[in-house]
């Protein structure tokens, strides 16, 4: 009776969460150290490390062993182990190399880039403040700050690969945010990643999968466009952009092992699009999240942004052998070992005397926090997202204060997409 009602009960997605939590249950059992397991994805096996101590053993000190891709059907499919994520060897090598360079070159981290993205984030903040005061003063003044976010940060990544922003009325271009975006919610879910177990067989059935593939063709198609138009007026002795510098590498390096072709700056345009849009505006999007959830944090915040910066001046950055292995960062953000309240929302575990300060000498530097981005795989644009980050949250949190709407509570409890992001929630604003 009990069988025959939880089998009522299960649609097909409950059922391939048991039968993946049944596997991990396993072969948590099976090993000594629960911490760190095993499982099977089809025929092939991928070591699970967690904490701190293990991690940092594996991205920073072990890291030369750690450096190559697993071949992911889901992934292969679109990027084809070329550009510069899931690339390996020396392509890998090559398309880093080049990428850092091109970060290099156009100032990232330095006060060149940080005026342009400013620049840039101040001709949207207009739009974006006339937005929410539109949905502030409307009957529901509410709204859901997705959108929004995911269009200011994506012109930032466009201006370094484009060397253009987008008009944010183009209906081309916010086609392609949103197939992306799309793309990004179903690699998360169970029946996509299903694609993965068996590629052979769901490769000619429907499924999320199928929509994934058809999202990512037509944003490598709009791509090449854009390389097409590039191609028309370059000038190797001004590279405006990305494009502009990947056209002249392909014109320099002549040997096919290096990947510098069109399909590889397709794939570099997507890695790069992928890498530095969706991660920086899903943080952005927790970080408003978390002000709603701790209004007592956001006053705060607010105070010393008026102390350093006051309303009206511009904000500026004052921050200075085959089997697959994946590390989960989330429990070294909750290791109880290196932080005092892992499972709190804690601005003080980064601050001394409990001052919310942007100053250097005023941040505590957890090396649980820094192995992250360590590696030979550390992400390229850490400091173009710190930056961005920092001038848009403080900028929104300069001219708004940020509130739940009435009979809501927003979740903390977040959805798995391609990364972790918030579940859907709505906001109010009101002027400073």
């Amino acid at each position: 009776m009990i069988l025959h009602l939880i089998y009522d009960k299960f649609d097909f997605k409950s059922w391939i969460i048991f039968f993946f939590v049944f596997l991990l249950l396993v072969d948590m059992i099976k090993n000594k150290n629960p911490s760190n397991f095993h499982l099977r994805v089809g025929s092939d096996k991928i070591v699970i490390i967690s904490g701190y101590k293990m991690v940092k053993e594996a991205l920073n000190t072990q890291n030369a062993s750690f450096v190559e891709r697993p071949n992911v059907p889901l992934f292969h499919k679109v990027f084809k182990a070329i550009g510069i994520s899931l690339s390996n060897g020396y392509l890998w090598r090559s398309h880093r190399k080049f990428a850092a360079f091109h970060l290099r070159m156009f100032g990232e981290g330095k006060k060149s880039l940080e005026h342009s993205i400013h620049s840039l984030g101040q001709r949207r903040m207009t739009p974006i403040c006339n937005l929410i005061n539109i949905h502030f003063f409307s009957q529901t003044g509410t709204f859901n700050p997705l959108t929004i976010l995911n269009g200011a940060v994506s012109n930032i990544v466009a201006c370094l690969i484009f060397g253009q922003r987008f008009n944010y009325h183009d209906e081309c271009y916010q086609r392609i945010l949103r197939l992306d975006t799309e793309c990004v919610q179903l690699m998360g879910s169970p029946r996509a990643q299903l694609y993965n177990v068996c590629p052979q067989l769901l490769e000619y059935l429907p499924g999320p999968h199928q929509t994934i593939f058809s999202n990512y063709k037509k944003i490598a198609n709009f791509l090449r466009g854009e390389i097409i138009k590039h191609k028309e007026d370059w000038d190797p002795s001004n590279p405006r952009d990305l494009i502009d510098n990947y056209l002249t590498e392909m014109e320099k390096v002549h040997d096919p092992k290096a990947g510098f072709n069109i399909e590889g700056l397709v794939i570099t345009c997507l890695d790069v699009t992928e890498a530095g849009t969706e991660t920086t505006a899903t943080t952005l999007r927790w970080g408003l999240l978390f002000m709603i959830k701790y209004p007592e944090t956001q006053r705060k915040v607010q105070e010393e942004i008026d102390r350093v910066i006051g309303q009206s001046r511009q904000p500026y950055n004052y921050l200075i052998s085959g089997t697959a292995v994946s590390t989960i960062l989330s429990s070294v953000l909750h290791d109880p070992n290196e932080w005092k309240t892992p499972d709190t929302f804690n601005p003080g575990h980064f601050l001394t005397e409990n001052v919310f300060s942007c100053q250097c000498h005023n941040v505590i530097f957890n090396f649980a926090l820094w192995h992250l981005l360590t590696g030979k795989r550390a992400c390229l644009g850490e400091q173009l997202a710190r930056q961005v980050l920092f001038l848009f949250f403080t900028s929104l949190l300069q001219q708004f204060t940020i509130s739940k709407c009435p009979g809501e509570e927003p979740s903390l409890v977040g959805e798995i997409w391609f990364t972790y992001v918030p579940a859907p929630y709505r906001m109010c604003v009101s002027s400073r």
